[in-house]
């Protein structure tokens, strides 16, 4: 795109004038961005790492991890033996140029072969930079636009501006996985309660946010850090609905593991008549079995003085439904034993909230716009209810019996991550009837 606006021109300039990272931070992240690995060959452990090549014990064979006797790094063992390895990581440098934060997004490739030791590629590919009002704009080299994935970048391609709504595509919301820890960062930022830690948030995030966001000031500065990260994910509008809250949070200096059960647990507060501003209420001992204990009170009550009117509600609120999300039906997954579907009728949320003792038909996830809900069964039998954001393409919450994750939870993300793209088809092929209506 070519810098058109007085503000795009100076940022390209300013990006041009930016000094190359420098080689000792390249360093850092070879140390500590990847893991280290290994790999069983031929009855011998190989070190991905120094090349060293040694006898397992029967015992090691086994072992997901080992220590290499070389180089004393501890090895994650490959599943499989192949000959070549790569690994691909993003880091990032915080510093300042001119009155802007900038936020450096860095590729990192990690190259390895048995009896030879790893190599590696870093590549600038991005850089946000950030005004003292929040506002943030970007450059970012060229991508594949038939790739639906967020590293198909044309490496030979300049760091270019791009529109205003370039970082809300979900294809280039990259967060790193770690930041350089020299940080530099505009005296303002210091002022509104950041320190020296991103917390695991998206640093451009975050730096926008404490910019322009007194909520997200508020929430730093009190040291709430779950209500951060949450609030700063998809869920601005329920923190906001939700501040009376909050405020007796921080009043009482209560800390809320798990927010998503804390704002279903509002809800269910809020349902009953109760105080948000009384922290009896709002910072319950036990989370949980306040959260379930409210739970079945609904529940009994929906059944005992409403079975009828519910019948008709569920008749209801299935026309509403299907109308919303009937472009997903007949969308499942399935390896081996366990399949993920997306659930099709509100009947279902109940009887699938019944089985798995949670809220997700007690609190009307099927009247939410944004999200779509899918049960994952073993053997006809549900073990998790998945919800996941339509706007954003992500999994919000994965939950089994009585909210626990299952012990097939890994195994479920894995396949939800596999077939986002899937989800993401259908949602284009309804925009593109509505194009051709």
């Amino acid at each position: 795109m070519i810098p058109k606006t007085i503000i795009e021109k100076q940022l390209t300039a300013l990006s041009a004038s930016l000094a190359p990272i420098r080689e000792e931070i390249f360093l850092w992240a070879e140390q500590n961005i990847f893991l280290k690995w290994g790999v069983l060959s031929r009855s011998k452990f190989c070190c991905l790492e120094c090349a060293h090549v040694w006898k397992p014990s029967c015992a090691d064979t086994c072992a997901k991890f080992t220590t290499c006797p070389a180089c004393a790094g501890k090895l994650k063992m490959m599943p499989y033996n192949q000959v070549h390895f790569k690994e691909t990581e993003y880091f990032a440098v915080v510093e300042t140029c001119a009155g802007f934060q900038v936020v450096r997004m860095v590729i990192a490739h990690k190259h390895m072969k048995k009896n030879l030791a790893p190599t590696y590629f870093h590549k600038e590919v991005m850089q946000h930079w950030i005004s003292p009002k929040g506002d943030v704009r970007t450059l970012a080299l060229s991508t594949n636009v038939f790739s639906s994935t967020h590293d198909a970048w044309k490496f030979y391609s300049p760091l270019e501006i791009k529109p205003k709504d370039f970082t809300r595509n979900a294809k280039f919301y990259i967060n790193p996985f770690k930041v350089y820890p020299k940080i530099k960062v505009l005296p303002i930022l210091k002022r509104n309660g950041f320190k020296s830690s991103v917390y695991d948030i998206a640093p451009h995030l975050l730096f926008a946010s404490l910019l322009s966001d007194p909520i997200a000031e508020t929430l730093l500065k009190s040291r709430q850090l779950n209500l951060l990260q949450y609030y700063l994910g998809a869920s601005r509008q329920n923190i906001k609905r939700n501040w009376q809250a909050v405020k007796t949070v921080i009043k009482n200096n209560c800390k809320i593991s798990d927010v998503q059960i804390w704002e279903d647990y509002l809800e269910l507060l809020r349902y009953f008549g109760k105080d948000l501003s009384n922290p009896f209420f709002v910072c319950p001992e036990n989370l949980h079995e306040a959260h379930d204990r409210l739970v079945k009170r609904k529940r009994d009550l929906l059944r005992k003085k409403k079975l009828h009117d519910l019948r008709l509600q569920i008749e209801k609120a299935q026309k509403r439904y299907s109308s919303d999300k009937k472009r997903f039906f007949g969308l499942s997954f399935q390896e081996k034993d366990l399949s993920i579907s997306v659930i099709e009728n509100v009947r279902d949320f109940m009887v699938e909230g019944d089985e798995l003792h949670h809220c997700v038909f007690t609190n009307e996830y099927y009247s939410r716009k944004d999200s779509l809900i899918l049960s994952a069964k073993v053997a006809e039998k549900s073990v998790e209810t998945i919800e996941i954001s339509l706007s954003r393409m992500e999994i919000l919450q994965c939950r089994g019996m009585q909210n626990e994750p299952s012990k097939y939870h890994k195994k479920i993300l894995s396949m939800l991550s596999e077939n986002l793209c899937r989800i993401r088809d259908r949602m284009k092929k309804k925009k593109a009837k509505k194009e051709l209506a």
